[in-house]
């Protein structure tokens, strides 16, 4: 029987990437994936279009991981955005950045980076394994046995790649966490990860695809502000979602409640009482017309002043203190109580998954198996909206790749925290 010196499970990015630079340093790599095709998730991320990461210094970029940032120091800083851009400009694929800082393949289609990254296994000699799934996996005598319903298969290094939940009808069904816990690891319970809330009571429903461009969300536990950040936000059909949610999403159960300040942020300030000396100076105006001088969407003008029971013909000097103290706490406090997430079929990722703690953070190798690592998003490990968590793909890849194969590891940059 033929011993890899590594087997990976998973062909999703992680585990390509992985596979390719081990397979570049002369190392016999076998990956094996469930699925009749590659990258099947890949093939959806940005909407098609493959947003593969974010511009910004690594010092910021680690940033964008929760409380993973100690954790994911070293990956980023071994492998970092400008070096994934330079690797895949290397394989002949052009990499734009858009004003937002996300960052693409010049094509726009993610099926390009999914070429380019099985021609760079194939061109290495990666031995890939399709239609394929893993049934179990063990490790007797320093060797691990990897079995599928058609063969077993041994390896002296084993790397479990399989995703998360996310998605599941591209395959991410947590094999990888029925994995980790045979071999003796704690899962964190998987829950959808950047992802829209649905919320009790909703009366935005009719205003579905109305954006807001960094408002100010406030995330209440337990009737305590437990975060409070800056972000887009977009009014679904359900909820509330747009990248200000979803960057949130993270740290919200049901029960809690978020609070909204809709007012853009150039008129944040003072605004209660700018607003009141306007309503007070205007008149015979009407309010929604002054409401509209704060550049606020017509359409969300008339829908907030219908809650908070003030008519679209008001004339502003005929509108009392108390109408007025409702209307502007509405607009800059906006109540929203959680019910749920969305699930796992709507969320982009998943929060929980291997804990970090049961990871060396400067290899991704076990600390209670030799020669077994975790990649990718079956570790709990999730970024922000905006290619920070395939980035992390990436980079956990080469990470545990570069320990395989014994090249310098470029540690974390402790100048930079």
């Amino acid at each position: 029987m033929t011993v890899y010196d590594l087997i990976i499970i998973g062909g999703g990015p992680s585990g390509l990437f992985c596979a390719l630079n081990a397979g570049l340093k002369g190392k016999k790599v076998l990956l094996l994936e469930k699925n009749k095709s590659l990258g099947k998730k890949l093939l959806l991320s940005g909407s098609q279009q493959c947003n593969i990461t974010h511009e910004g210094e690594t010092r910021d970029f680690i940033r964008h991981y929760g409380d993973s940032e100690d954790f994911i120091q070293t990956c980023l800083y071994n492998f970092s955005n400008s070096d994934l851009v330079l690797f895949f400009r290397n394989t002949g694929l052009s990499i734009i950045v858009r004003e937002d800082g996300k960052m693409f393949p010049e094509s726009l289609m993610a099926s390009d980076v999914l070429s380019s990254l099985i021609k760079s296994c194939t061109d290495n000699s990666v031995d890939i394994h399709l239609d394929e799934p893993v049934l179990s996996v063990n490790c007797e005598n320093n060797l691990f046995i990897v079995k599928t319903p058609i063969k077993i298969f041994k390896g002296k290094t084993c790397v479990i790649a399989t995703g998360g939940l996310s998605y599941p009808k591209t395959g991410s069904t947590g094999d990888g966490y029925v994995f980790a816990e045979q071999l003796g690891h704690t899962i964190i319970t998987p829950v959808p990860g950047l992802t829209g809330v649905v919320c009790e009571n909703y009366g935005f429903a009719d205003l579905s695809g109305i954006s807001f461009k960094d408002v100010q969300i406030s995330l209440y536990h337990g009737g305590k502000k437990q975060r409070e950040r800056d972000g887009d936000l977009l009014f679904a059909h359900y909820g509330l979602s747009g990248p200000g949610i979803l960057d949130l999403s993270r740290y919200i159960r049901p029960g809690d409640f978020l609070k909204i300040n809709f007012v853009p942020i150039q008129f944040r300030k003072n605004f209660r009482e700018d607003i009141s000396k306007r309503i007070i100076a205007s008149g015979t105006r009407l309010v929604i017309t002054v409401l509209k001088e704060f550049s606020i969407p017509e359409r969300f003008i008339l829908k907030i002043c219908e809650i908070s029971e003030v008519a679209r013909d008001l004339k502003c000097a005929h509108m009392t203190k108390v109408q007025r103290n409702r209307l502007i706490t509405n607009l800059t406090d906006f109540p929203f109580r959680i019910l749920k997430l969305r699930g796992f079929n709507d969320a982009m990722v998943t929060h929980g998954g291997v804990k970090k703690s049961d990871i060396e953070e400067d290899s991704m190798e076990s600390k209670y198996v030799p020669g077994l690592y975790f990649i990718g998003e079956v570790i709990d490990v999730d970024g922000d909206s905006g290619g920070y968590n395939l980035q992390f793909a990436f980079s956990s890849a080469k990470l545990a790749a570069d320990k395989i194969v014994n090249k310098k590891i470029h540690r974390r940059n402790p100048e930079a925290l």
